[in-house]
């Protein structure tokens, strides 16, 4: 069993954005590493890795013709039920609709609906004073990636099992 989810990959401009961003040592605070930094389409929980190729070849033809999305990153960063620390990302509503459409016969919706995309900064016992920094960014996202969270403890992990090019029909 392997933790899945279909997620975006912010731009090397805002990745250097948000590395600018002030992570104190907190008890029980994790920062997140860069390379932890995606925007979650859908989580698909945890699955048996046997079910990736069907959620690849729902991926690609599901996003076939389908355009780069221009992801806009802010205003601020907002604390989510206490325990996390993100940065709303808009502009990918329509990409989800289609991925949780393609998706959901081979996993089942879970998670409440509409989904919001965020990207985590920190986990854990995340203190109220952290939300609300202004954080402004944006960047086309021109690939979809089914993405495996391989992580240890200490060991951020994440790979792309499959990436999906977004690139309209000509």
């Amino acid at each position: 069993m392997t933790r899945l989810s279909v997620a975006v990959r912010p731009s090397a401009d805002v990745v250097a954005t948000l590395a600018e961003l002030s992570r104190p040592p907190l008890p029980g605070v994790i920062w997140a590493l860069p390379e932890q930094w995606i925007v979650k389409i859908r989580p698909l929980g945890h699955l048996d890795e046997r079910l990736v190729p069907g959620l690849a070849d729902a991926l690609q033809d599901a996003l076939e013709g389908a355009p780069p999305a221009r992801c806009v990153l802010g205003p601020a960063t907002v604390r989510l039920s206490g325990q996390w620390l993100a940065v709303p990302v808009t502009g990918l509503e329509e990409l989800g609709g289609a991925v949780f459409e393609a998706t959901e016969p081979i996993v089942p919706v879970t998670h409440p609906q509409p989904f919001r995309t965020d990207l985590v900064l920190a986990r854990g016992r995340v203190p109220a004073e952290l939300a609300g920094t202004p954080m402004h960014g944006y960047w086309q996202a021109d690939v979809v990636a089914l993405v495996a969270d391989r992580s240890a403890p200490g060991h951020p992990r994440l790979v792309d099992l499959v990436s999906v090019p977004l690139e309209p029909k000509r």
